[in-house]
């Protein structure tokens, strides 16, 4: 790490509340005010040329654009932004079969990315392909690799992200797995380990759908069914580190046993594995989740069931979250949305039947994710912890 470098990281960990809100705000809405800035945090147009000073100086933020008019008379508006490519972050997207990564600036700009097949799930052959391609993106950064301050994993399940440790992940057949240590004595990098849903959750929140969104949820189908919320600002962590975690909602049948070890998830039902074991026991012989969609769209009798009765309980468990948590509007990704038709009508019609009252307003939208979109999501939950 470059001294000028480790001089920007230490005035983040170091700055105040009030500083620390500004550089947040900059960050996410960037190029803007300082009066704009002022209306979003509360705080006088003094305090934010304070916080701001240190960071210009810094390198961190620049406060040489163009001045612009803001549609009120008298003196433009000068706008200041953050400087994006001042601190680099990485993130990890860790699959069962696959680690995808990216290196990106503090807006989670990809400025490199890997990929990398995972032939064990082990934790020391993860850690092993971590490290490795990590080590990639490092080369391809060159002299920018100085810049680098941060690393995001993300990985399915129950994850402690102040411990670093994966608690439990039924997908990665893992527990209490300390997965940040190991990591730390393979990198140079502090590391975070973050849940997958939700360092996809953070990403949106800072740099996608939660600008200016003051609710949503993000649900997830593929191979499991995972969500994450973002309410009044803020994207909910839970006093344990577990919230919105609809794929273990038990709202199907007891004899349904989840990879998780439970009975009766949303997700051994409508996880591709669950679908596919459907279809595979009706056809009586291995069907993947590919060929059940590809019958499905056939008009396959046991297909097409099996993917109704999937999006029947995703939408009972959708309404379930939104009749607690409220959000104005549900993102679907996953890999999954690639066949979101088949689940369509279902899903919604299970939903409007159990959403409670004005809840049933909320929007339920398709925005397919690549797994590069979760490692960035993964950069931007190191990148939420370095600012914050």
């Amino acid at each position: 790490m470059h001294d000028e470098t480790a001089e920007r990281v230490a005035l983040l960990r170091t700055a105040s509340g009030a500083a620390s809100q500004v550089f947040t705000t900059l960050l996410t809405r960037s190029p803007i005010s300082r009066i704009d800035v002022a209306k979003l945090t509360g705080l006088s147009q003094a305090a934010v040329t304070k916080a701001v000073n240190p960071l210009v100086a810094a390198g961190l933020v620049d406060d040489r654009l163009q001045a612009a008019r803001d549609g009120q008379p008298g003196r433009p508006a000068s706008p200041i932004a953050v400087i994006p490519e001042a601190l680099l972050a990485i993130g990890v997207k860790v699959n069962v079969d696959e680690i995808i990564a990216v290196a990106t600036d503090l807006r989670t700009r990809v400025l490199a990315s890997e990929r990398a097949p995972l032939t064990a799930r082990d934790p020391g052959t993860v850690v092993d392909a971590v490290a490795a391609i990590c080590a990639r993106l490092e080369t391809s950064l060159g002299d920018a690799a100085g810049r680098l301050v941060r690393i995001g994993v993300s990985v399915s399940g129950d994850v402690d992200a102040a411990a670093g440790v994966v608690r439990e992940s039924g997908i990665m057949a893992w527990t209490g797995v300390d997965l940040g240590d190991r990591l730390r004595e393979r990198l140079d990098v502090p590391v975070l380990i973050e849940n997958d849903v939700r360092a996809l959750t953070i990403g949106e929140h800072w740099f996608g759908v939660g600008v200016g969104t003051a609710s949503f949820a993000i649900v997830t189908i593929g191979r499991g069914i995972g969500s994450g919320l973002h309410v009044n600002g803020e994207v909910v962590e839970g006093a344990f580190g577990v919230a919105g975690e609809i794929g273990h909602l038990p709202l199907a049948a007891p004899d349904r046993i989840c990879a998780c070890g439970r009975r009766g998830c949303v997700e051994a039902v409508a996880g591709a594995s669950a679908i596919a074991r459907a279809v595979s026991e009706a056809h009586g012989r291995p069907v993947a989740i590919d060929e059940a969609a590809r019958l499905a769209h056939e008009g396959d009798a046991a297909a097409t069931a099996a993917f109704r009765e999937a999006a029947a309980i995703i939408g009972t468990a959708i309404a379930s979250l939104v009749n607690l948590a409220g959000p104005e509007l549900v993102i679907i990704g996953g890999e999954g949305v690639s066949n979101f038709d088949l689940f369509d009508a279902s899903l919604r019609a299970a939903f409007a039947e159990h959403a409670f009252g004005a809840a049933g307003r909320c929007r339920i939208v398709v925005r397919p994710h690549t797994f590069e979109d979760w490692a960035r999501g993964a950069a931007a939950a190191a990148i939420r912890v370095l600012v914050r």
